[in-house]
């Protein structure tokens, strides 16, 4: 099996360096899928593993990173239930096995849904990793309900298409889906944020209300809205930087979920005045502690699919290389490491 892995001698924090490495296919437990690998995403989990990996005494070695992909089903466990053998399928694996930069990955098939049927391997490949955090971050973080996507609302539902989310770093992988959901399956009013004309735009173009600038001062920005407070704050880009201004626009009884870890303490009286509450989203927790609920990522990635066949929800994608190979890998990870990439950045292809 082909696959790659970081170099131990050439890699740095700032200039990533693959090798092309032989090995067997993972072993396989009873409810895991052996899948050939046609695509991958990147994500920033994937440069701050690569470093973090690299002071790390428990590193499995060679280290095969990467958590997003799409393939074939080629074998099955014993009590595998959900797939069979040639199915189409999209995930964003476990982040204690063995990764996606690899021709064959072992995931447990409650964490796999099926790959969209109107999109490519490289456009389905973009969507796993960013969907299951939004998704929960927003409907079980945040406790925001869905909406039915028919046309016909409860009055229960229109006074919850009233309420506002403001999602803070918009226009990366997790955002450009988050504001795709708050806005058609929660049909939230969304605010933004980005700090670029391009990213901006990508925002604007994902269905935000309005976008407002995270390096400058959000709450005056939401202020001129003529809104005092929103609803729930999903922080997606630098707690410590967003922490009081998140918790400065929170509504009473409101709640703040966020998916970066902080560097620094974190005032809790200012949200404790306001019964206000802050949550984590961390999307391996599931795959990680075989929590009771884990099958739910399934579910949910099936959902996904679901929407974006109906034209509900958008692919992210925008920039792919082929083929998957250790200069493609370098080049997909600088230009995460710039801070600017919009949407998700793909490799597709096995040379």
């Amino acid at each position: 099996m082909k696959s790659f892995a970081v170099d131990e001698l050439l890699n740095s924090k700032t200039e990533p360096y693959f090798k092309e490495v032989d090995g067997a296919i993972p072993p396989m437990g009873e409810r895991d899928l052996c899948v050939q690998v046609k695509a991958i995403s990147i994500n920033p989990l994937d440069t701050k593993r690569r470093v973090l990996d690299q002071v790390s005494q428990s590193a499995q070695v060679p280290r095969i990173l990467g958590w997003d992909a799409s393939g074939i089903v080629k074998s099955i466990g014993e009590k595998v239930s959900l797939f069979n053998v040639g199915d189409e399928v999209y995930y964003a694996g476990e982040i204690t096995r063995q990764g996606s930069y690899a021709e064959f990955q072992v995931v447990d098939e409650r964490i796999v849904g099926h790959k969209p049927k109107s999109l490519t391997f490289e456009r389905s490949a973009a969507l796993a990793l960013t969907s299951i955090t939004a998704w929960e971050g927003l409907f079980e973080r945040l406790r925001i309900p869905a909406v039915s996507l028919s046309s016909e609302l409860s009055s229960e539902q229109h006074h919850s298409a009233q309420k506002t989310i403001l999602i803070i770093g918009g226009a990366g992988g997790v955002g450009s889906m988050a504001i795709q959901l708050a806005k058609k399956v929660a049909r939230l009013n969304v605010i933004a944020s980005a700090s670029r004309p391009q990213s901006v735009e990508w925002c604007q173009m994902m269905g935000a209300d309005h976008v407002i600038d995270h390096t400058l001062d959000m709450v005056a920005q939401v202020r001129a809205m003529g809104l005092k407070h929103v609803d729930h704050v999903f922080i997606l880009n630098d707690t410590d930087q967003h922490f009081a201004a998140s918790c400065e626009l929170i509504a009473p009884q409101g709640l703040i979920c966020s998916i970066v870890p902080n560097q620094s303490a974190l005032n809790m009286d200012v949200l404790r005045v306001k019964s206000a509450g802050f949550v984590w989203e961390a999307m391996f927790v599931r795959s990680k502690d075989r929590t009771p609920d884990m099958i739910e990522q399934h579910h949910l990635l099936n959902e996904v699919s679901r929407l974006i066949d109906l034209g509900v929800l958008k692919n992210t994608t925008t920039k792919v290389y082929s083929p998957i190979d250790a200069n493609h890998l370098r080049l997909a990870h600088l230009d995460l490491q710039s801070h600017r990439a919009i949407g998700k950045i793909v490799l597709e292809g096995f040379g």
